[in-house]
């Protein structure tokens, strides 16, 4: 079952308990909140109680879970997140107050009574395999010049292996004309006494 199957079912069992003024939004690619919204109005608070029981226990049935709830000591509104949808349980003070039909007007309104659509999945078309003539020509021209890159490759190497040992030899003998031509501290102190 698809997010959208399961907020429609939601909201259908929200009408199934006389959930009042039920809309369901779809949020999708639009808010990074959630991808649906459901809102619905109830009479009062055993009526809350009621419309949010029935949708936990239904979808619970169906092996779909509350990750999170609030307000469910309000008398006012209950949210409960489905992770793909939320469920704004409300009476109508409260809806008038919160203005959530308005907040959440830049999506597009889902009847939910109509039954789901599902994609339609083509079936995978067989690949056609090259002739043997077109597949042949281009993996030889393909070895030629990657048998180049790779002697050039070599030399290059090897040039590079060559300049970092004269330099290690140069800096070595470097070291050792210093070394020579400076005097120890120990001559030195020697020399002073």
């Amino acid at each position: 079952m698809n997010m959208k199957e399961l907020v429609c079912l939601a909201a259908r069992l929200a009408d199934s308990k006389k959930a009042e003024n039920i809309k369901v939004i779809d949020l999708g690619g639009i808010s990074s909140l959630c991808d649906y919204i459901l809102i619905a109005t109830a009479t009062s608070k055993p009526h809350l109680d009621a419309v949010e029981e029935e949708i936990s226990k239904k979808l619970k049935e169906q092996g779909f879970y509350k990750l999170n709830r609030d307000g469910s000591e309000s008398n006012l509104w209950r949210v409960s997140d489905y992770g793909g949808f939320l469920a704004h349980i409300m009476t109508q003070e409260a809806r008038d107050f919160y203005a959530l039909d308005k907040i959440f007007s830049f999506g597009k309104e889902i009847d939910f009574k109509k039954p789901v659509k599902k994609a339609v999945q083509k079936k995978p078309t067989a690949a056609k395999k090259p002739s043997a003539k077109k597949a042949a020509a281009p993996k030889t021209a393909a070895k030629k010049p990657a048998a180049k890159k790779t002697a050039a490759s070599k030399t290059t190497a090897s040039k590079t292996a060559v300049k970092k040992t004269v330099k290690k030899a140069a800096k070595k003998t470097a070291v050792k004309e210093t070394a020579a031509k400076k005097p120890s501290t120990a001559k030195k102190t020697a020399k002073k006494k």
